[in-house]
């Protein structure tokens, strides 16, 4: 039996959850964006106790690691190690936009395209088949028709995400979707645990949130 920590602030909806082996056991989530770095510690200690777990019972921690919000990704992935290093624990590193796809592959569709807003007319984006193998790898793209149309051709494609409302005006077609999919963390759980078992974890040194683009802030603009 193994208890894993799962944390995801990578997006709005910040959440943690605790599992025994494949099954999630608990779960608590900020809705609050801004509110992440202070919800998060206090959440974790709470969500054990509710379960009566000592944290040096956690077998691994696991994290969603992008792309998503800049300083929502630094939260997590500093929370994340900070406890690695303490407990010697291993890392596992989930795609944020994996864990996306995890969340509608219930769906009746071919392929899977969650999208996060990337600000203006760009997204964060992957393309996913039903049994979440990674089709187009996560990158960022500002948006058109034609960057999808390979696979609308072939089957049903399905796009949620709070980046997919950017997409909805360009995109009409039968083969089309577009849904409202909540994610939490708990949808980390089983991908999270196929990586304990294949003990497939990150280094813990120099693993690094992936952002998807450089981090741009008009206060930074002008400075050389």
């Amino acid at each position: 039996m193994s208890w894993l920590l799962h944390i995801d602030t990578a997006v709005q909806l910040g959440s943690i959850c605790l599992s025994k082996d494949e099954q999630a056991i608990g779960i608590k989530i900020n809705a609050t964006q801004n509110d992440h770095a202070s919800w998060l510690q206090p959440a974790i200690q709470k969500l054990l106790q509710e379960h009566d777990v000592v944290i040096r019972e956690l077998a691994a921690i696991c994290v969603s690691a992008g792309p998503g919000s800049y300083t929502g990704l630094r939260v997590s992935m500093a929370t994340a190690k900070g406890l690695c290093y303490a407990l010697q624990k291993p890392l596992i590193t989930i795609s944020t936009l994996k864990m996306m796809a995890a969340a509608a592959s219930n769906l009746s569709a071919d392929f899977f395209c969650p999208m996060i807003d990337a600000r203006r007319i760009e997204v964060f984006t992957a393309i996913y088949d039903k049994n979440l193998n990674e089709l187009v790898k996560p990158h960022n793209v500002i948006l058109t028709e034609a960057d999808f149309s390979e696979f609308f051709e072939k089957g049903k494609l399905v796009f949620f995400g709070n980046g997919s409302e950017k997409l909805k005006p360009l995109l009409s077609h039968p083969n089309v979707l577009f849904e409202k999919i909540e994610t939490t963390s708990e949808q980390m759980v089983a991908l999270a645990y196929e990586k304990y078992v294949k003990n497939d974890f990150a280094d813990l040194a120099y693993t690094e949130p992936f952002y998807g683009k450089e981090f741009y802030s008009p206060a930074l603009k002008n400075i050389k």
